[in-house]
């Protein structure tokens, strides 16, 4: 069994008289965590400092607010794609009905009450929307003294966007045989193995790649209208590995003898 992250972090969620949250639009360009979406007032506690004392002072310093009666609601557990444990946010509820407009802000862009019924078009950070939707199922469901605080878990590998190395792959037949590459044996790739004339897309579409490709590494030429998508492979070579989309082309037609420009990388053409 997984031992739980230590919770490191707080947030503050906030609901005024109308059922509205009020949410911080963190900013865009900052190496910071959800950058660029909104999120819940909060942050990490200082140097031997409680979780409860930690957001008090992050909601001052960081809003000016002073909310009474502020309660520990939920913890948000954040996962990697195989369900390890990456860090806890400790979650507290309160109420509070001013103009965030109004509102000293030192940290983000702004924040503005929001309609639940906004949030699905909002790019939000996905443990804002698991408590939100936990908050709006028991609004009133404060774990009582003693009572375990409840834990909702949120998979960052279902919530973000991975991209795929996109790879090109140049099949070649002539008279019944298929032209192959013997990989250098100091290569990064199939080290002595023979493999397809091939390469990695670069700021360019997958059949200018190819062409591309073809010339620098064998000096064939060849023609966007001689060559046609023969099959597509999507894998990942590992858990948690770069995902990578590989397109074999194939060129019916082509110009010259393939010769070795590239002799760190493939050894003979066969």
């Amino acid at each position: 069994m997984t031992a739980p992250a230590a919770t490191t972090t707080t947030a503050a969620l906030l609901v005024n008289e109308q059922g509205h949250y009020l949410l911080h639009l963190r900013d865009a360009n900052k190496a910071i965590t959800a950058a660029g979406q909104w999120s819940l007032p909060g942050g990490h506690p200082n140097a031997g400092e409680g979780l409860d004392a930690a957001i008090v002072r992050e909601l001052r310093e960081e809003t000016g607010l002073r909310i009474p009666g502020l309660a520990p609601f939920a913890v948000v557990e954040h996962t990697d794609a195989h369900g390890q444990p990456t860090g806890r946010i400790q979650v507290y509820a309160g109420r509070w009905s001013g103009d965030p407009a109004l509102l000293p802000l030192t940290e983000g862009i702004m924040l503005r009450w929001t309609d639940p019924a906004q949030i699905p078009y909002l790019t939000m950070d996905p443990g804002t929307t698991a408590v939100i939707d936990h908050h709006r199922t028991a609004p009133h469901a404060r774990p009582r003294a003693g009572e375990p605080i409840p834990v909702i878990r949120v998979r960052t590998g279902d919530t973000k966007t991975v991209l795929a190395v996109i790879g090109v792959h140049l099949y070649l037949e002539r008279d019944g045989e298929i032209l192959l590459g013997l990989r250098h044996p100091d290569s990064a790739y199939a080290p002595l193995q023979h493999h397809f004339l091939a390469g990695h897309c670069e700021q360019e579409s997958a059949l200018s790649c190819l062409i591309r490709e073809a010339r620098e590494e064998a000096g064939l030429v060849i023609k966007a209208e001689d060559v046609e998508l023969v099959h597509t492979v999507h894998l990942v070579d590992s858990p948690g590995g770069q995902p990578r989309i590989q397109l074999v082309f194939r060129a019916h037609r082509w110009q010259g003898e393939p010769q070795v420009r590239e002799k760190d990388k493939c050894v003979s053409w066969d």
